[in-house]
Protein backbone atom coordinates (compact mmCIF):
# COMPACT_ATOMS: atom_id res chain seq x y z
CA UNK A 1 0.00 0.00 0.00
CA UNK A 2 2.76 2.48 0.77
CA UNK A 3 5.02 1.39 -2.67
CA UNK A 4 1.46 2.36 -4.39
CA UNK A 5 0.99 5.47 -2.70
CA UNK A 6 4.31 6.74 -3.23
CA UNK A 7 3.73 5.86 -7.04
CA UNK A 8 1.09 7.48 -7.02
CA UNK A 9 2.35 10.40 -5.48
CA UNK A 10 4.85 10.41 -7.51
CA UNK A 11 2.86 10.25 -11.06
CA UNK A 12 1.09 13.26 -9.29
CA UNK A 13 3.98 15.11 -8.61
CA UNK A 14 5.51 14.72 -11.85
CA UNK A 15 2.00 16.17 -13.71
CA UNK A 16 1.95 18.77 -11.91
CA UNK A 17 5.62 19.82 -12.63
CA UNK A 18 4.65 19.36 -16.26
CA UNK A 19 1.66 21.56 -16.32
CA UNK A 20 3.20 23.87 -13.98
CA UNK A 21 6.44 23.99 -16.33
CA UNK A 22 4.08 24.96 -19.64
CA UNK A 23 2.49 27.89 -18.14
CA UNK A 24 5.37 29.11 -16.59
CA UNK A 25 8.30 32.02 -17.73
CA UNK A 26 10.50 31.45 -19.65
CA UNK A 27 13.61 33.01 -17.13
CA UNK A 28 12.30 30.27 -14.83
CA UNK A 29 12.43 27.45 -17.18
CA UNK A 30 15.44 27.90 -18.58
CA UNK A 31 16.66 28.49 -14.30
CA UNK A 32 15.47 24.70 -13.95
CA UNK A 33 16.52 23.20 -16.96
CA UNK A 34 19.85 24.51 -15.89
CA UNK A 35 19.89 22.64 -13.04
CA UNK A 36 20.27 19.63 -14.82
CA UNK A 37 23.45 20.66 -16.32
CA UNK A 38 25.50 20.36 -12.92
CA UNK A 39 28.43 18.69 -12.21
CA UNK A 40 28.08 16.89 -8.87
CA UNK A 41 30.11 14.39 -7.06
CA UNK A 42 29.12 11.13 -7.48
CA UNK A 43 28.60 10.08 -3.93
CA UNK A 44 25.41 12.38 -4.28
CA UNK A 45 22.12 11.60 -5.25
CA UNK A 46 19.51 13.72 -6.60
CA UNK A 47 15.81 13.74 -8.12
CA UNK A 48 13.05 16.50 -8.03
CA UNK A 49 9.98 16.57 -5.57
CA UNK A 50 6.97 18.47 -5.01
CA UNK A 51 7.89 22.24 -4.34
CA UNK A 52 6.08 24.30 -1.87
CA UNK A 53 2.81 25.89 -3.54
CA UNK A 54 2.62 29.39 -1.68
CA UNK A 55 5.67 30.65 -1.36
CA UNK A 56 5.82 31.96 -4.77
CA UNK A 57 3.80 31.81 -8.17
CA UNK A 58 6.48 29.69 -9.63
CA UNK A 59 8.26 26.90 -7.68
CA UNK A 60 10.81 23.98 -7.91
CA UNK A 61 12.60 21.41 -5.83
CA UNK A 62 15.00 19.10 -5.43
CA UNK A 63 16.09 16.63 -2.43
CA UNK A 64 19.36 15.33 -2.95
CA UNK A 65 21.61 13.04 -0.12
CA UNK A 66 25.06 12.13 0.24
CA UNK A 67 25.24 8.40 -0.04
CA UNK A 68 28.26 5.62 1.02
CA UNK A 69 26.59 2.85 1.02
CA UNK A 70 23.59 2.27 1.98
CA UNK A 71 23.60 4.98 4.55
CA UNK A 72 22.67 8.75 3.97
CA UNK A 73 25.68 10.81 5.40
CA UNK A 74 23.56 13.91 4.92
CA UNK A 75 20.25 15.12 3.11
CA UNK A 76 18.61 18.15 1.77
CA UNK A 77 16.12 19.74 -0.39
CA UNK A 78 17.08 22.97 -2.53
CA UNK A 79 13.62 24.82 -3.37
CA UNK A 80 14.08 27.46 -6.62
CA UNK A 81 11.14 30.67 -6.06
CA UNK A 82 10.01 32.97 -8.88
CA UNK A 83 8.32 35.88 -8.54
CA UNK A 84 8.26 37.95 -12.23
CA UNK A 85 7.38 40.97 -10.40
CA UNK A 86 9.88 40.83 -8.11
CA UNK A 87 9.71 40.51 -4.62
CA UNK A 88 10.65 43.34 -2.46
CA UNK A 89 12.40 41.43 0.37
CA UNK A 90 14.00 39.01 -1.78
CA UNK A 91 15.83 42.07 -3.97
CA UNK A 92 14.99 40.05 -7.32
CA UNK A 93 12.84 37.77 -8.82
CA UNK A 94 14.57 34.58 -8.16
CA UNK A 95 15.08 33.09 -4.28
CA UNK A 96 16.50 29.76 -3.43
CA UNK A 97 15.78 28.16 -0.03
CA UNK A 98 17.56 25.12 1.73
CA UNK A 99 17.72 22.81 4.10
CA UNK A 100 20.37 20.36 5.17
CA UNK A 101 20.43 17.77 7.72
CA UNK A 102 22.82 15.77 9.19
CA UNK A 103 23.76 13.63 11.96
CA UNK A 104 27.17 14.84 14.06
CA UNK A 105 29.96 12.82 16.31
CA UNK A 106 29.57 14.13 20.23
CA UNK A 107 32.57 15.56 19.84
CA UNK A 108 31.22 17.79 17.46
CA UNK A 109 28.15 18.70 18.09
CA UNK A 110 29.68 20.07 21.28
CA UNK A 111 31.77 22.49 19.39
CA UNK A 112 29.93 26.05 21.09
CA UNK A 113 31.47 27.07 17.42
CA UNK A 114 29.56 24.96 15.16
CA UNK A 115 26.43 27.02 14.35
CA UNK A 116 29.21 29.66 13.20
CA UNK A 117 31.62 26.96 11.51
CA UNK A 118 27.97 25.61 9.44
CA UNK A 119 26.94 29.23 8.00
CA UNK A 120 30.43 29.75 6.63
CA UNK A 121 30.40 26.56 5.10
CA UNK A 122 27.33 27.35 3.05
CA UNK A 123 28.90 30.95 2.17
CA UNK A 124 32.31 29.37 1.57
CA UNK A 125 30.65 27.13 -0.91
CA UNK A 126 29.10 29.72 -2.51
CA UNK A 127 32.37 32.21 -2.99
CA UNK A 128 34.32 29.07 -3.83
CA UNK A 129 32.12 28.89 -6.76
CA UNK A 130 32.73 32.88 -7.41
CA UNK A 131 28.64 33.19 -7.18
CA UNK A 132 27.21 37.35 -6.58
CA UNK A 133 24.32 36.30 -4.28
CA UNK A 134 22.06 38.88 -2.08
CA UNK A 135 19.70 39.02 0.84
CA UNK A 136 20.81 35.42 2.83
CA UNK A 137 19.68 34.60 6.15
CA UNK A 138 19.06 31.55 7.50
CA UNK A 139 19.51 29.54 11.00
CA UNK A 140 21.63 26.89 11.94
CA UNK A 141 20.10 24.51 14.81
CA UNK A 142 21.40 21.40 16.73
CA UNK A 143 19.47 19.22 18.44
CA UNK A 144 20.82 16.36 20.61
CA UNK A 145 18.50 12.92 21.13
CA UNK A 146 18.77 10.92 24.54
CA UNK A 147 16.80 7.42 25.03
CA UNK A 148 15.47 6.28 28.15
CA UNK A 149 13.21 2.82 29.30
CA UNK A 150 12.58 0.14 26.42
CA UNK A 151 14.86 2.78 24.21
CA UNK A 152 17.85 3.15 26.38
CA UNK A 153 20.31 0.29 24.82
CA UNK A 154 20.17 3.09 21.66
CA UNK A 155 22.79 5.65 21.41
CA UNK A 156 22.22 9.75 22.00
CA UNK A 157 22.70 11.19 18.43
CA UNK A 158 23.06 14.34 17.60
CA UNK A 159 21.70 16.50 14.60
CA UNK A 160 22.65 19.65 12.82
CA UNK A 161 19.73 21.19 10.99
CA UNK A 162 20.97 24.39 8.35
CA UNK A 163 17.72 26.34 6.73
CA UNK A 164 18.93 29.38 4.53
CA UNK A 165 17.80 31.62 1.72
CA UNK A 166 19.56 33.87 -0.44
CA UNK A 167 19.00 35.87 -3.84
CA UNK A 168 21.03 34.57 -6.51
CA UNK A 169 22.36 37.09 -9.41
CA UNK A 170 20.34 37.64 -12.37
CA UNK A 171 22.59 37.20 -15.65
CA UNK A 172 21.15 37.36 -19.14
CA UNK A 173 17.74 37.53 -19.87
CA UNK A 174 17.44 37.60 -16.08
CA UNK A 175 18.24 34.29 -15.67
CA UNK A 176 20.73 32.93 -12.34
CA UNK A 177 23.43 30.56 -12.76
CA UNK A 178 21.52 28.02 -11.20
CA UNK A 179 23.70 25.17 -12.32
CA UNK A 180 26.44 26.68 -10.29
CA UNK A 181 24.31 27.81 -7.43
CA UNK A 182 23.34 23.69 -7.23
CA UNK A 183 27.12 22.80 -7.33
CA UNK A 184 27.96 25.40 -4.32
CA UNK A 185 24.61 23.87 -2.23
CA UNK A 186 26.21 20.23 -3.10
CA UNK A 187 29.75 21.36 -2.07
CA UNK A 188 28.09 22.16 1.31
CA UNK A 189 26.34 18.58 1.91
CA UNK A 190 29.30 17.18 1.41
CA UNK A 191 31.22 18.86 3.72
CA UNK A 192 28.25 18.48 6.09
CA UNK A 193 28.47 15.19 5.57
CA UNK A 194 32.42 15.11 6.20
CA UNK A 195 33.60 13.91 2.73
CA UNK A 196 37.08 15.41 1.81
CA UNK A 197 37.50 17.65 -1.02
CA UNK A 198 36.47 16.25 -4.00
CA UNK A 199 39.67 16.59 -6.82
CA UNK A 200 39.45 16.90 -10.43
CA UNK A 201 38.31 13.28 -11.56
CA UNK A 202 35.58 12.68 -8.76
CA UNK A 203 32.53 15.06 -10.87
CA UNK A 204 30.68 13.28 -13.15
CA UNK A 205 27.30 14.57 -15.29
CA UNK A 206 24.45 14.23 -12.99
CA UNK A 207 20.76 14.56 -15.59
CA UNK A 208 19.53 14.67 -11.90
CA UNK A 209 18.90 10.47 -11.43
CA UNK A 210 16.55 8.46 -9.22
CA UNK A 211 17.47 8.26 -5.78
CA UNK A 212 16.80 4.55 -4.54
CA UNK A 213 14.14 5.20 -1.90
CA UNK A 214 14.73 5.90 1.88
CA UNK A 215 17.94 4.75 3.51
CA UNK A 216 19.73 3.84 6.90
CA UNK A 217 20.77 6.27 9.02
Amino acid sequence: MDDAKEAEDSKEAKEGERKGADAAPLPFRTAVDAFGTAQLRPEIEIEPTRPPQRLAPFAYALEAAVVDGDDDLADGRLILLHDPAGHEAWQGSFRLVTLVRAELEPEMAADPLLPDVCWSWLTGALQARGLSYGEPGGTVTRASSHYFGGLSERRPNSQIEIRASWTPREGLGGVPDTASHLAAWCDLLCQVAGLPPATPGDSSVVTLPQRRGPQSR
